[in-house]
């Protein structure tokens, strides 16, 4: 599992990871049932502290991203379809209203939504 991590930015690096592994399971590079690598091997290979991996982690099995199974570990949880994960939609209602409070008009939220989704405009 590669992930890009930019030291440079105010994002903490517990929320760039999530990040990453969201995007992941997203883009389906990470379907549900992936095992993901444990914390200590994750935060070495990133060269951060266990404690962000495992910040990072505990943040996604709350929203539900991700499963923990005492026999496979640390696992991409599957979802029922149609449904959001606790905490997706507030991110996406903030992420809306962030974008209609910089003017950001609908049809351009939704030619957003519909190129992240890999549809044709």
């Amino acid at each position: 599992m590669l992930l890009h991590l930019d030291f440079s930015l105010d994002t903490p690096i517990y929320q760039q990871i999530r990040n990453e592994i969201v995007c992941g399971i997203a883009a389906g590079e990470l379907p549900p049932g992936t095992q993901l690598p444990p914390i200590r091997t994750l935060a070495e290979s990133l060269g951060v502290n266990m404690m962000t991996v495992s910040k990072a982690y505990a943040l996604l099995k709350q929203e539900g991203y991700l499963q923990t199974d005492r026999r496979a570990g640390t696992v991409v949880a599957a979802h029922q379809s149609g449904t959001l994960p606790d905490g997706a939609k507030r991110a996406l209602e903030l992420a809306v209203a962030e974008a209609r409070a910089a003017g950001v008009s609908l049809e351009t939220v939704l030619t957003l939504c519909r190129r992240m989704y890999g549809e044709a405009n």
